[in-house]
């Protein structure tokens, strides 16, 4: 009988759910582990933009996007159908920041922005891993098709998903003027780069944010 009581006072306790004492404590814990593991990055975005306790007075040399814009409007996927947007978020795990070279069709400035992205990717040295890199082009050369494979390999092509065209944030418009975009691991584009900008001043800003960041 001592079993059956328990028993009953065991089920009684699953069916009526958590105490109220137990409800406030599991979004503490969960409240803490995104503050653990998202906190920095938020941290980090705020400096970047203000300079907050930032001694080094460091200034952006990109194009800052205020407010910034979500990848997800650009309704781009990889060549499997994969959207991009998925790759980014606080569900993800250890995600990327994402160079985006955007442009129609793919001449002299465009090929310039594609070399600069992945100069700079590699200048990164043991932080290049943090950044990955993809372009989406209207259309390229024969010639620059042929020698993707060997000066672009790492460069993803991504295409528009069907029916859709890319909503570009207000300034941005790569058939006239090819642009290099910087995703943050949350998804967010917030700064961009074209032809007036150098390596230099892409590298600066790059090292910056993840010298900040923890995340990506």
């Amino acid at each position: 009988m001592t079993m059956t009581m328990a028993n009953r006072i065991s089920d009684q306790e699953q069916n009526e759910g958590p105490t109220p004492e137990q409800a406030r404590r599991g979004r503490r814990t969960a409240f803490l582990l995104f503050a653990l593991g998202f906190g920095p990055m938020i941290v980090a975005t705020i400096m970047f933009y203000t300079g907050w306790l930032n001694p080094a007075g460091h200034t952006n040399n990109g194009v800052l996007l205020q407010p910034v814009v979500p990848v997800s409007s650009l309704s781009l996927e990889t060549s499997s159908g994969t959207p991009l947007a998925e790759r980014f978020g606080p569900e993800q795990t250890d995600p990327d920041w994402l160079l985006l070279v955007s442009a129609g069709q793919c001449g002299n400035q465009c090929e310039e922005l594609l070399y600069l992205a992945r100069q700079v990717n590699i200048a990164l040295g043991k932080n290049a891993n943090r950044v990955s890199r993809a372009a989406v082009l209207a259309g390229v050369s024969g010639d620059l098709e042929a020698r993707w494979a060997s000066e672009y390999s790492s460069m993803e092509r991504l295409v528009p998903s069907m029916g859709t065209e890319p909503s570009w944030p207000a300034g941005i418009s790569p058939d006239s003027e090819p642009r290099i975009l910087l995703v943050d691991p949350f998804g967010n584009i917030m700064m961009h780069y074209g032809s007036e900008h150098t390596g230099k001043d892409m590298l600066e800003d790059l090292k910056h944010l993840l010298k900040l960041s923890q995340i990506g």
